[in-house]
């Protein structure tokens, strides 16, 4: 146990900012003596890569870091493989462990910060694909019962950047263990965002696992800034879904809007409503809204986690003004 722990190299915006306690997690068998820390201190946080959150003062409690390494093949026949990987894995590094074995699924997800423990919490995303196309079950430790136990895709309860660990079970459990069902003869989803244009730069008619991973790397690396040089936490907003109705009326008024079907109604890209708002590249005190994706909002000077929280919140104020429609965070505000 620890005290009064700096976090600026443990969070991906690099806000400092120090925990009243702090203490690492490396074996499972460790969680039962972290139950009692976390039974005296008055808030804990588990914390993997710190890449979906924002802390805007000292954390007044436990952090929880979780290092649990390991990864594993369980299984595999003809056409799928199952592979369990511990939580505190990169999750880069978890994708590269799956594309160097050809195993599909996960390809799309390449270079997404983090670890695989926070990957079903946030049930991350990216091209086309979702965590839990792949997910087949969750391993946890119950916090209260002090027990491990198991949850299925199903009992995940995964949408959209949501989870079954984002509400009944939040602050209840430290999520151990992933295992993934991929494919050994993939499927490829090249359709979304400029996968194909990439692919056809690289002169690539045939593609492979590896392939489509170098081309969602080389995009991202393209358009988005690297967290170990400039803080940033990825896509701070969701991408907003409207009623069909609703977007009957924004497109008669802004006929060029960047839009996706979705199963619960229009999925509008809010990347693209806060460029049309004049935003990318905006400055706020030490924070700004990056100049190549407008959707990432990054530290551009000792910002401090009030000052990207302003600027966050005068992007929604702006973008509501101008369209109607309210940019919800995606990332973790503390």
């Amino acid at each position: 146990m620890q005290h009064n722990h700096p976090l600026i190299l443990l969070n991906t915006f690099k806000i400092n900012v120090n925990c009243q306690q702090y203490v690492a997690l490396s074996h499972v068998e460790e969680l039962p003596t972290i139950t009692q820390h976390i039974a005296n201190a008055p808030h804990h946080l588990v914390l993997g890569g710190g890449s979906n959150i924002l802390f805007t003062q000292d954390y007044a409690g436990l952090v929880i870091k979780n290092n649990l390494q390991g990864i594993q093949l369980i299984s595999q026949d003809a056409e799928q493989v199952y592979v369990r990987a511990m939580a505190g894995e990169s999750w880069h590094e978890f994708v590269q462990y799956c594309v160097s074995n050809n195993y599909g699924g996960v390809e799309n997800l390449a270079l997404i910060p983090g670890t695989v423990g926070a990957a079903p919490i946030q049930n991350i995303g990216a091209y086309g694909v979702e965590a839990k196309n792949t997910i087949d079950s969750v391993e946890f430790y119950h916090i209260a019962n002090q027990k491990m136990h198991t949850y299925t895709n199903a009992q995940c309860e995964f949408g959209y950047r949501e989870s079954v660990f984002k509400h009944t079970l939040k602050n209840q459990v430290i999520i151990t263990a992933v295992t993934f069902k991929l494919s050994v003869t993939p499927v490829f989803n090249t359709s979304y965002g400029a996968i194909n244009t990439q692919l056809q730069t690289m002169h690539i008619t045939q593609p492979t696992v590896q392939d489509i991973s170098n081309a969602v790397v080389a995009i991202r690396q393209s358009k988005l800034p690297n967290p170990a040089i400039t803080g940033n936490a990825g896509s701070f907003f969701k991408n907003p879904i409207v009623t069909q109705a609703f977007f009957n009326t924004l497109i008669i008024a802004h006929p060029t809007i960047a839009h996706y079907a979705d199963a619960k109604g229009i999925k509008l890209a809010a990347g693209w409503l806060i460029e049309q708002c004049g935003l990318k590249g905006y400055v706020h005190k030490g924070a700004a809204v990056h100049n190549q994706q407008a959707l990432v909002l990054i530290n551009y000077n000792n910002a401090t986690g009030t000052d990207v929280l302003e600027l966050a919140q005068h992007i929604q104020h702006t973008v509501h003004n101008a369209f109607g429609v309210v940019l919800e965070m995606e990332v973790n505000i503390l």
